[in-house]
């Protein structure tokens, strides 16, 4: 079965191709020609991740599978959560949006936070969404050279290192986008498009 993800990110497309059983070729948006950058005008996780999905099915006729992933923050309400990737400002810039976290955080004591993953799956005229999530909590420094965006400062629950210190092969088995890909494939088992 050929099924694209919607993303041009080499990280979450290597991510997701070590979690996916062989019969699936994955194909990014690169592979099918979209260079365009999917405008994300939702305001939650999961209108995101539908924007991008009914893109690629309207626009290039492919099966396709899409996600938004957010670091949600108890103290701070679940933000920057829909924002997580511009949070400091459009440039989409790691370091400055952990910066911003550091600083929003100075004053509160609960550190706690969740990284949570939404995919919304187009397959044969059906539709629908997955979710995964993972708690843990935020460091006041970064730690760890692997991952990418929030990973340096965030511990998950049972561990005491940061995802960018677990390395690929734990953190595929426990993150958020591990557990919504899990019920993302048997949630194709189950709707019968595989």
């Amino acid at each position: 079965m050929k099924l694209v993800f919607a993303t041009h990110n080499a990280h979450k497309l290597a991510e997701v191709k070590q979690l996916l059983p062989k019969q699936i070729e994955l194909l990014s948006l690169t592979d099918i020609g979209c260079v365009e950058d999917i405008e994300e005008t939702g305001s939650t996780l999961e209108e995101n991740a539908l924007i991008k999905a009914k893109y690629v099915l309207d626009t290039y006729g492919y099966n396709c599978f899409a996600d938004d992933s957010g670091l949600e923050i108890d103290a701070l309400n679940g933000a920057p959560g829909v924002y997580s990737a511009r949070f400091a400002g459009p440039e989409r810039n790691n370091s400055a949006n952990i910066e911003k976290v550091w600083e929003e955080l100075s004053e509160k004591k609960n550190k706690n936070a969740q990284f949570r993953t939404v995919i919304a799956v187009c397959i044969d005229g059906k539709e629908w969404q997955c979710e995964g999530k993972v708690r843990g909590y935020i460091l006041p420094e970064k730690r760890g050279e692997q991952g990418f965006g929030y990973d340096p400062i965030f511990v998950p629950e049972g561990y005491t290192q940061t995802f960018a210190e677990l390395g690929d092969e734990v953190k595929n088995k426990i993150s958020h986008r591990a557990r919504a890909i899990q019920e993302f494939l048997a949630s194709i088992s189950a709707k019968g498009a595989e």
